[in-house]
């Protein structure tokens, strides 16, 4: 079934008129168990998710949140909800029983004396709404702003990295200059032992030996 069937044409919005106008006028003028099954079903839609606005398309009330939700059709002993994307919806009340045969739509019609299950309809309406922001692209400034967001993440990390590495590098010569300067006093101080050591051998070789005195 097409969104555009719905017959009551003469209701569409006039110059300057709101959605949500056109949808109480058209409330008001049903007039019967219809306009107030319609204006109940309109509370629950619009208090199960508050990004949910009103729009009217194809002569009908339509209710939307990244993309079409539903619609509120009246007819002469009906009142239909159309689920955009109903096929693709958890229904564990089964609360579908139109427009079954679809691989898209799905379709709740209501009658007189129907009795409605109103926290059953409102998960529906809230898994549509996921449904449809689920679906949708992230916006072109949110992706610029997680790209943004990474690069300058990635530049901080290199720097951090490049900080840590430097440091440590400077640690590590500092280590080993002290080490060599350990080292070369050691060295300095080996070697100043060794030519005491051998200059004092040969002062002792060039002594000349004492003449004992003649008794």
């Amino acid at each position: 079934m097409s969104f555009a069937s719905n017959p009551m044409k003469r209701n569409d919005p006039a110059a300057g008129e709101s959605a949500s106008d056109a949808i109480s006028r058209t409330i008001a003028a049903l007039g019967d168990w219809r306009g107030a099954m319609l204006a109940r079903l309109r509370t629950i839609i619009c208090a199960a998710d508050p990004a949910i606005v009103e729009e009217w398309k194809w002569s009908t009330p339509v209710w939307s949140a990244g993309g079409i939700v539903c619609t509120g059709e009246s007819y002469k002993h009906t009142v239909k909800m159309t689920f955009a994307k109903g096929a693709a919806l958890p229904d564990p009340r089964k609360l579908f029983n139109s427009s079954l045969e679809g691989n898209v739509r799905r379709a709740i019609d209501v009658r007189e004396g129907d009795r409605l299950d109103e926290a059953a309809l409102t998960a529906l309406v809230r898994a549509a709404v996921a449904h449809n922001l689920a679906g949708r692209p992230k916006p072109a400034s949110a992706t610029k702003a997680a790209k943004a967001s990474a690069t300058k993440a990635a530049k901080a990390s290199t720097t951090k990295a490049a900080k840590t590495s430097t440091t440590k590098a400077a640690k590590t010569s500092a280590k080993k200059a002290v080490k060599a300067k350990t080292s070369a006093k050691t060295s300095a101080k080996t070697s100043a032992a060794k030519a005491a050591k051998t200059s004092a051998k040969t002062k002792t070789a060039r002594s000349p030996a004492r003449k004992r005195p003649a008794r």
